[in-house]
């Protein structure tokens, strides 16, 4: 469900919050909580719009800990929650991160102040504003026949293999950002490209963007310092994929579905 954005809490509905400590989520039995840590002191709160048909606040521990409840890593908060307040958490996660990277004006030095909508932010010495930064990037999946095209980073999970990926460069479309980076991480030339979905990836303020493609030609060839290994799987042999939670997963069960549908 999407969000909504009004600039007041709806009175009848239930409410979820994201509580932070550092870089660590609060979860109380796997989930947000209804209500704040009982007891503790807050700072920063503020409402982030209605998510679910409920009221969706940030905050800010100061001082100790609540006995209740765990707290998490963002991306083990994200694993840990149910499918549907994975959204919520990512939205709390990215406007804290923007409100702590953007206090001072990037143009003259002056204290920025929180404008009226309660998310952007403006400058009141030279008139500058700022929005939360949302970092577009591509995830492509190419197949050949029944295999499919996946590679690895050096920093990934041992045996873990994943979806092409990259940031769109200034200037550049979205279709040209998966023709270089296929090119460039694997020497792989594609075409039929077609959009599949998007989502949402706070680290620190992805928008990732999936496509599927075919393969057109080229020989495998990883990028140096990039890719660790690429190479064609079959989509009844796949290794290890990443977490259930990220779209890379759901982008490689979306073309093994695809595939399958053709052979029926």
């Amino acid at each position: 469900m999407p969000f909504q954005l009004p600039q007041q809490p709806a009175p009848a509905l239930p409410a979820r919050w994201c509580v932070f400590d550092g870089s660590q989520l609060w979860l109380l039995d796997k989930r947000l909580p209804s209500l704040p840590p009982e007891g503790c002191q807050l700072t920063g709160t503020s409402f982030l719009g209605v998510h679910e048909e409920h009221n969706l606040f940030m905050a800010e521990l100061v001082g100790n800990r609540p006995e209740q409840g765990e707290w998490l890593p963002l991306r083990p908060a994200l694993m840990a929650l149910p499918a549907a307040q994975i959204q919520a958490a990512a939205r709390a996660a990215q406007l804290r991160q923007f409100r702590h990277s953007h206090r001072y004006c990037g143009h003259c030095a002056s204290p920025l102040q929180t404008s009226r909508d309660q998310v952007g932010k403006h400058c009141p010495s030279c008139g500058q504003v700022y929005y939360p930064r949302i970092s577009p990037a591509m995830m492509v999946l190419v197949n050949r026949g029944r295999e499919l095209l996946l590679a690895r980073s050096p920093h990934f999970t041992p045996g873990m293999y994943s979806a092409l990926a990259g940031f769109v460069e200034p200037g550049e479309t979205l279709e040209e950002c998966v023709h270089r980076e296929t090119l460039e991480e694997v020497g792989i030339r594609v075409k039929n490209l077609r959009y599949a979905f998007s989502q949402s990836w706070p680290f620190p303020h992805s928008l990732m963007l999936a496509f599927t493609a075919e393969y057109d030609g080229g020989d495998i060839r990883p990028q140096e310092d990039e890719i660790e290994d690429a190479g064609w799987f079959d989509i009844d042999a796949l290794p290890t994929l990443p977490s259930p939670i990220s779209i890379a997963h759901h982008l490689i069960a979306h073309g093994r579905e695809l595939i399958l549908k053709q052979e029926t």
